[in-house]
């Protein structure tokens, strides 16, 4: 009884333990070894990888290996995933479920690539949806080191607030990156857009020579108006070169025996059009002559052979082809001359110049637009975060709740186990006449001290709730209320009393009794939460004797709180971005970058106050905070 009881005592620990770690690690690797060591505690572990998987590309990285026999494997190195035949791991994922072998399981199968263990367990990283994105593994090579049932259902168990905050590290991960590349897209796209705009300029002044300037409107219906004042053009078609693929495109097309034609793609080839655009110029074609090289197989006549006269002209700018202009006329009466030729070829080359400077207003509006988009997902993503940021604070404080009262609930469930079995050994001597009045008084005294105990820390479980419940509803609803700012930052500063006893950092309050104010506690609440976890993070890592001190007083209607640590400081260079949204000095080290800047506009914003930074490298860190004592909005209003 007391081996398992030291077991269970064992297993409750690792697992508060990784709920610690989990609420307040940012790093993939950091956190692994922690739950790594965790586990090692309470089972044999000397072989332990972890392997994440992205469906994007069906890749895997064994993020995190140790192993007694096979040297690790990179853990930035991806390596495509096997079939759930070749590979137990690819098992694991492919079929999102656990999956045990021992030596004598495993001896018929050949999959797999590292050494045969005498045990292996794996068991699936699952995200909200129930999708895996990786696997959890512990393999034993010792016949004399097996896991028991119970050791499997504690690594099951294990793994699932594995996969928690492994989710949760992956989604920080995936949105700095993509915040990176939609920096770099913008920077690219603003040079885009500069070199848009000097080649709009350019074509703006070979625009000024064309005399068909509604064609930058794409008004081809205007264009064969136009046309049509100057020769008959009862047959006309305006057809646009795309490149990319070689082909033409219809974009306006008027004839009398064809139906609508508008939007059909053709490729370049022998036709007609081909012709006119592989030979650079105008040309125009009689029936003789379209009989004679249609005949003699020069060209293949995609329509019909109705025309008397017809007549084409590529739409080429600096050499650049844009697409051709088709006049035909089916009537004998209606033949068009060399003078006609000229006139089409001159329209033509003006028609292709408003495309060119159509093509580029077009390419700097597409710009514009894109631009616009990334910076729409940009101010997204950055909200996502910073949404992100008040969470985790938020799951800071209730990280702390959680700590603290599971020590006053872990004694009543013992004391109540205990009382438990109390009762049910007394009941067994009365019951078998065994029962004397010494152990009758026993009994009793057991009874009295099992009480105490439950009374004396249920109300501390009670009180804690009560004292923290606030706080929690504060920081996730913006509301306004009276509160008392002494009592509200001793309570702030109990929920966060875990990582501070963690680092042996002190922290001192001075603050007036009795400090009413009327405004955003929340605020008040986050701020204090970012300002200690930044100096925990950034400033008291490696700093003997860290400290704290927080001086608050009144000065007519406005609250002056200076925060100051005794930690490493900040170069002056660093100072002047501190406040900048994801500037961070422990990029990829947990460092998100907001912290701060949340704090700015919490002061400036919500509270409407003010906020100062001081430092010097070794020097420690000082803010200064301003804010009304009464919110202005509120200022007057009798609530």
């Amino acid at each position: 009884m007391q081996a398992r009881l030291e077991r269970l005592e064992a297993v409750q620990d690792a697992i508060l333990a990784i709920s610690r770690i989990s609420a307040s690690g940012n790093d993939i690797s950091g956190f692994l070894r922690e739950v790594h060591q965790i586990i090692g505690r309470i089972m044999y572990a000397a072989n332990f990888y972890v392997a994440l998987y992205d469906a994007a590309d069906n890749t895997i990285r064994f993020v995190y290996e140790v192993d007694e026999v096979d040297a690790p494997l990179d853990p930035e190195k991806r390596f495509t995933l096997q079939s759930a035949e070749e590979s137990p791991t690819a098992s694991v994922i492919l079929n999102r479920k656990p999956l045990v072998m021992t030596a004598e399981q495993d001896s018929h199968k050949a999959w797999g690539y590292g050494t045969r263990s005498e045990h292996w367990i794996g068991y699936p990283l699952l995200d909200q949806f129930r999708n895996a994105f990786g696997a959890m593994v512990i393999q034993s090579y010792r016949a004399d080191q097996l896991y028991t049932e119970e050791d499997q259902a504690l690594f099951g168990l294990i793994a699932a607030h594995v996969s928690a905050t492994l989710q949760s590290l992956r989604s920080v991960d995936q949105l700095e990156h993509l915040v990176r590349e939609r920096t770099a897209a913008l920077h690219q796209q603003i040079e885009e857009k500069q070199r848009a705009e000097t080649l709009q300029r350019v074509l703006y002044q070979i625009a000024e020579l064309s005399i068909v300037t509604s064609v930058g409107d794409r008004k081809f219906a205007r264009l064969h108006q136009i046309i049509g004042q100057l020769i008959p053009v009862p047959n006309f078609m305006v057809a646009l070169f795309e490149p990319a693929t070689s082909e033409f495109r219809i974009a306006y097309f008027v004839d009398e025996i064809d139906g609508d034609q508008t939007g059909i793609r053709f490729p370049l080839g022998r036709g007609l059009t081909s012709y006119v655009v592989q030979s650079r110029q105008a040309q125009l074609f009689s029936r003789e002559r379209l009989e004679r090289m249609s005949a003699s197989g020069e060209i293949e006549i995609l329509g019909n052979l109705s025309a008397y006269s017809w007549m084409g002209a590529p739409l080429l700018a600096d050499e650049h082809l844009f697409g051709v202009i088709i006049i035909q006329s089916y009537h004998p009466d209606l033949s068009y001359t060399d003078a006609d030729l000229e006139l089409l070829s001159f329209v033509a080359s003006h028609v292709a110049a408003a495309l060119a400077r159509l093509q580029a207003s077009e390419a700097l509006g597409k710009s514009n637009r894109e631009l616009t988009e990334t910076l729409q997902a940009l101010t997204t993503a950055q909200s996502e975060l910073i949404h992100q940021e008040k969470l985790a604070s938020l799951g800071r404080l209730v990280a702390g709740v959680a700590h603290e009262i599971n020590t006053p609930l872990g004694i009543v469930v013992t004391a109540t186990s205990h009382l438990a079995e109390e009762v049910q050994l007394t009941r067994q001597a009365l019951q078998q006449g065994t029962l004397t009045q010494k152990m009758l008084e026993e009994f009793f005294d057991i009874c009295d001290e099992s009480l105490r105990i439950l009374t004396t820390n249920s109300q501390r479980g009670a009180a804690l709730v009560r004292s923290f419940k606030q706080v929690a509803v504060d920081q996730s609803h913006d509301a306004a209320r009276h509160f008392d700012l002494k009592r509200y930052l001793d309570e702030t500063l109990l929920a966060l009393q875990p990582k501070l006893r963690l680092r042996q950092v002190k922290i001192a309050l001075n603050c007036p009794e009795n400090l009413q104010l009327h405004t955003y506690p929340g605020a008040v609440s986050q701020i204090l939460t970012n300002l200690v976890m930044n100096s925990l993070t950034h400033g008291l890592e490696n700093i003997s004797e860290a400290s704290i001190r927080i001086q608050v007083r009144l000065d007519q209607e406005t609250v002056f709180l200076d925060y100051e640590d005794n930690g490493c400081g900040m170069s002056a260079e660093n100072l002047q971005h501190l406040f900048e949204p994801f500037f961070t000095t422990r990029r990829g080290q947990g460092g998100s970058g907001l912290g701060a800047h949340i704090v700015y506009n919490l002061v400036t914003g919500l509270l409407g106050g003010q906020i100062k930074a001081y430092s010097e490298a070794g020097q420690g860190l000082r803010y200064e905070i301003r804010f009304p004592k009464t919110h202005k909005s509120l200022a007057g209003s009798g609530i």
